[in-house]
């Protein structure tokens, strides 16, 4: 062991309890404590780097940060039969308990110094012991926002708090079952009266005949406690059929009581509702076999990795940048991009994995924690764990790589931008008007008849892509106050492609409420594999026989406010639809009701002006100048004055809005001679939308789709197939295999790329 003057000149500090301890993975590649060499961790700033020779991302933040003190860690599994059989530890919280690693692997550490040359130092002087002793005893960085994401605040209601008892009764809990029927699991006892009922049916867990809700709607008592679920510390699954929630009681063991039950003596016997969902999320799998009962053959090598459930500007590795990057590589977004491709590319973790009896057993693939902790940072959904919906965070992702690389000059988000045309001609003075929006995906509905043999069913007749598309041109009739007849009217509206991208991303909405539910429609779309042609869905803008509708509206005709159907407007506000949203909505559907209005909102939540506020026009002179404190705040984040002026104005001086103005208009020119008082018009009519090249044709073919299977839009599991060759490659997760027959028409999302 060497001498090491660091080993005492460093100041290391012991990290705190929440610290982002980089002990799992590399902060700039996949590889962990399992690979041969083990990963170092930085005893100054808790970075991890891989030790491999020809990356070595641990020597690289050495250079880049000057940190000499490094604990590497090595790992190696246990097998199997040489394993502790104790018991699992108890749980005593809605949370995942993470997994005893000392059961599952034998640890070896050591500490070194690159300032040295990278030897093994002396790990018993100065701070360094209780730092490594730390490190190793703190849950990892992505271990935390894990368990983060999936910890569920239940909170208690006031059904619960003003909760009123019958007498008091004696609950036996030998031979207990449901006062209905014979079951003698999945019990709920009512916490009004004491009477043992079954509970509903649970996907993938335990049966039930649904009797504690019978008894509810019997009764009215709205509240229960799952047997079985009951703790020492007082926690148990307390569900109210009041609010339909799960909830929390903090007086549960006097609400037991009255029924001979005491907590203290409870232990905790069954899985809770939540990490019933938990593992059903975690673990939901589907046939990975033919339909003879053969098994799928795995692929690896380059381009077939697998990511574990949790042509590209980032491949290869962009060395500048990590070498120059202000930023810890666990915060950086171009970081972690680079990370995920090489990861995905590099096809370094696309290798067999063998299991004790010697067969195969797929990859391990890569888990991105890292990126989707970053990616869903401050995001009410995608920081979560919760079932989320895969084109929304299309769209979420390509947005925030957009804003992220607007300094940079060089987006590969642009590969899927296109410039959608929307007509708008007025059906009683026959005067139109165009407008050019940018977008970078196109939502579709999808056509759905049931077939005739099953009205009642959930069968329905297969339509082709070309139906799909149909819909996206359709003629929409609107309700319209038309500047030009200075009247309420109804006006028609049109989508066309004013361009077409490189690769085209079109989401296929495969469901529909049915009582305020969403439910997955199992519609068979027919998609052909040859060249795809959409020339025919082109716009052409305004015809030489066309009169442009005035761009605003005289003052002494202005159109009075609208009125709305007050009691659907509380309705959708209260399932969470923002007010202009809810207002456009009703307008849209001639104020009929809030259902109508509801899948009116979910067909059109795409629309370029779905949060556009609903205005009178008095004056056309009543536009007023930003002020000089909104424009620095835009002006701050790097745009120029006359851009925040413009986004300002074209968004009626909503600070947030402008900055969402500015990064989907970046390349829109500013007339330099514009006059900032007053609303800007395009002479002919058309809105001016970022310029992308129209000539560029639209025919493209299928290059990959994502299908989702589960029995619901609440629960199931996303799986993509692309298409390499002349085959079809499906990545479930980390299982990647060769698919002879792919659901194409079973997609959820299309990727289609130009011919």
């Amino acid at each position: 062991m060497a001498a090491c003057p660091h080993t005492t000149s460093v100041r290391l500090s012991v990290p705190s309890f929440n610290a982002q301890i980089y002990k799992d993975e590399c902060t700039i590649c996949y590889d962990s404590p399992d690979n041969e060499g083990g990963l170092d961790v930085c005893l100054s700033c808790f970075n991890g780097g891989c030790t491999n020779p020809d990356r070595y991302h641990a020597i690289h933040h050495y250079s880049k940060t000057g940190h000499p003190l490094a604990l590497n860690i090595k790992r190696v599994k246990i097998p199997k039969d040489v394993k502790d059989g104790e018991p699992p530890q108890k749980i005593t919280k809605i949370a995942i308990v993470p997994e005893n690693d000392s059961d599952l692997y034998e640890y070896f550490t050591h500490v070194k110094c690159y300032e040295c040359g990278g030897v093994e130092v002396n790990r018993t002087v100065g701070e360094i012991p209780k730092v490594v002793d730390a490190i190793m005893t703190s849950l990892s960085a992505s271990r935390q926002s894990e368990i983060r994401a999936w910890e569920e605040e239940i909170v208690s209601c006031d059904h619960i708090r003003k909760l009123q008892q019958d007498q008091e009764r004696i609950v036996a809990a030998e031979n207990a079952h449901c006062a209905n029927c014979d079951l003698k699991e999945n019990l709920w006892l009512c916490l009004v009266c004491g009477n043992l009922a079954c509970g509903r049916q649970q996907y993938g867990g335990t049966g039930g005949n649904g009797h504690g809700l019978a008894h509810y709607d019997a009764t009215g008592h709205g509240v229960a406690c799952k047997l079985g679920t009951i703790t020492p510390e007082g926690t148990a699954d307390i569900y109210c059929y009041h609010c339909n929630e799960e909830r929390s009681d903090d007086q549960l063991g006097v609400h037991l009581a009255r029924f001979g039950i005491k907590v203290e003596l409870q232990q905790k016997t069954i899985r809770t509702l939540t990490e019933l969902s938990l593992e059903q999320n975690q673990n939901f799998n589907f046939n990975m076999y033919t339909e003879d009962g053969k098994a799928f053959d795995p692929l690896f090598g380059p381009g077939y990795t697998g990511l574990k459930n949790l042509g590209n500007r980032y491949f290869p590795a962009d060395l500048d940048h990590l070498q120059s990057c202000p930023k810890e590589p666990g915060n950086c977004l171009q970081c972690q991009l680079v990370k995920v491709a090489d990861g995905l590319l590099g096809g370094r973790y696309s290798t067999p994995v063998i299991s004790d009896s010697g067969s195969v057993e797929g990859q391990e693939g890569i888990a991105p924690s890292m990126f989707k902790a970053l990616i869903g940072r401050g995001h009410p959904e995608f920081s979560t764990m919760r079932q989320q919906d895969s084109f929304e965070f299309f769209q979420h992702l390509i947005k925030i790589i957009g804003q992220n690389e607007r300094i940079t000059g060089n987006d590969p988000t642009k590969t899927f931008e296109f410039v959608n045309e929307q007509r708008l001609q007025c059906n009683e003075c026959k005067k139109v008007r165009y407008t050019k929006d940018n977008t970078t995906s196109l939502s579709i509905a999808v056509p759905a008849n049931k077939k005739a043999s099953t009205p009642d069913g959930d069968e329905y007749e297969s339509v082709t892509f070309g139906q799909c598309l149909d819909t996206y041109v359709a003629p929409e009739i609107i309700p319209y106050s038309c500047p030009g007849c200075q009247k309420n009217m109804t006006a028609t509206k049109t989508n066309r492609f004013a361009t077409f991208p490189e690769v085209l991303v079109i989401n296929v909405r495969r469901f529909e409420y049915q009582n305020w539910v969403p439910r997955k429609l199992a519609v068979p779309i027919v998609f052909s594999e040859d060249q795809i042609d959409l020339e025919k869905y082109r716009g052409h803008g305004r015809q030489p026989d066309e009169e442009l509708l005035p761009e605003d509206e005289p003052a002494a005709t202005a159109v009075a406010s609208p009125t709305y159907n007050q009691a659907a407007l509380e309705q959708l506000q209260m399932m969470g639809f923002p007010l202009v949203r809810a207002q456009n909505a009703l307008l849209a559907t001639n104020n009929r009701d809030a259902e109508t209005a509801m899948e009116w909102l979910i067909q059109h939540m795409d629309d370029p002006n779905i949060d556009d506020p609903i205005t009178t026009n008095t004056s056309s002179s009543a536009v007023s100048n930003p002020s000089q404190e909104q424009i620095t705040q835009l002006t701050a984040m790097g745009f120029t004055e006359k851009q925040s002026r413009k986004a300002l104005k074209e968004t009626s001086h909503d600070v947030e809005r402008a900055v969402e103005w500015l990064f989907s208009h970046m390349d829109e020119p500013i007339d330099d001679n514009e006059d900032e008082s007053t609303p800007s018009a395009a002479t002919s009519g058309e809105t001016q939308a970022q310029q992308l090249d129209p000539s560029k044709p639209g025919r493209y073919k299928l290059a990959s789709f994502i299908s989702h299977k589960g029995p619901s839009v609440h629960c199931g599991h996303y799986v993509s197939h692309i298409k390499k060759g002349d085959k079809w490659i499906l990545f479930n997760d980390n299982k990647v295999v060769d698919d002879p027959k792919a659901p194409i028409g079973d997609a959820y999302m299309y990727i289609l790329k130009r011919e």
